[in-house]
């Protein structure tokens, strides 16, 4: 089947909300650096060289906004790890498109050993074809590279490809890729996420033939 189906991690696979949310402040408050939940909720989605900057201040050196970058991963997987739980509808709709034929990846701002993490907690690490994440680029979304080489990855064209994703600066990315894109109001309200093909609380009840329907008679 040359169709794929690419799903962010964050705030659609699992929510991570909180876990990153604690893991900046509490790498922030060693620099005398105060995050608040407004500050770290406008960045969701971004990988950690543009989130930086943002929150720490410019003028970082490249060692420190990678010091950073390595301390809050560290941070976030330690709190995650022991309570890593799947969105609803994620698994059945994750292990449906599997059987069926459907090429899956994960495209995500998120280091690989986060998704790594992740895929292992839930039992699907099987199921998907391609990981690619923000490393594996040179721009991070909203700009369309990370959706581009995970259909590159699975030898899907760009027009057959659904993204799957939580925020805003996703489905920009999605849309300059040049693929369909339902959206999840996990991290965001419904209004904040408009310029996506759909709109929906989670994934339960979504299946296999509304991804085919999504994406039409291509």
């Amino acid at each position: 089947m040359n169709r794929a189906v690419i799903f962010d991690m964050d705030g659609v696979l699992v929510d991570t909300a909180r876990p990153h949310y604690e893991s900046w402040v509490a790498v922030a408050r060693r620099r005398g650096v105060e995050i608040t939940w407004e500050q770290f909720h406008d960045t969701f989605g971004q990988p950690n060289h543009q989130i930086i900057p943002r929150l720490f201040g410019p003028g970082l050196s490249a060692d420190e906004v990678h010091e950073i970058d390595e301390r809050k991963e560290a941070a976030f997987r330690d709190i995650f790890r022991h309570s890593v739980r799947p969105l609803p509808g994620v698994v059945e709709l994750v292990r449906g498109l599997h059987e069926e034929g459907w090429r899956l990846a994960v495209g995500s701002s998120a280091p690989p050993e986060n998704i790594e993490l992740v895929l292992e907690a839930l039992g699907l690490a099987g199921c998907f074809g391609a990981v690619v994440c923000a490393r594996d680029v040179e721009r991070g979304k909203p700009a369309p590279d990370v959706f581009l080489k995970a259909a590159q990855a699975v030898g899907v064209e760009p027009s057959r490809c659904l993204v799957i994703e939580d925020a805003p600066a996703g489905i920009q990315a999605a849309h300059a890729a040049g693929m369909k894109c339902l959206a999840l109001t996990t991290s965001h309200p419904a209004t904040a996420l408009r310029e996506a093909d759909r709109v929906v609380t989670n994934l339960e009840g979504f299946a296999a033939a509304d991804a085919a329907s999504m994406l039409g008679r291509q």
